[in-house]
């Protein structure tokens, strides 16, 4: 029995009632808050659905190309003083160690 049986008949006013009811129950005073948001998805999604149509009806399917973006030209390394000291590898500034 496939699980599209149990939402036949949910058009009657009484079916529309008492999820009324249970959404008070559930919700309560964020009821309101819960339909904006739910408006608010609707209005959202029908929006992007508008977008892949145009998409689809302008570029047959296509996806646009943005205008390449202006490169700005490498610049050249930019030479970084630090104070700490500097250690050479050279054998001649190496102190043996003392014994």
């Amino acid at each position: 029995m496939s699980p599209l049986y149990a939402f036949i008949g949910l058009e009657s006013p009484i079916h529309w009632i008492i999820f009324g009811v249970i959404g008070i129950l559930l919700f309560g005073k964020r009821l309101p808050e819960m339909g904006r948001y739910l408006g608010k998805t609707i209005i959202e999604f029908k929006k992007g659905m508008k977008g892949l149509e145009d998409g689809i009806e302008d570029g047959a399917g296509m996806p646009r190309e943005a205008p390449p973006a202006a490169i700005e030209p490498p610049r050249p390394p930019q030479r970084v003083t630090m104070n700490v000291p500097k250690f050479e590898d050279n054998p001649n500034n190496v102190t043996p160690p003392q014994s």
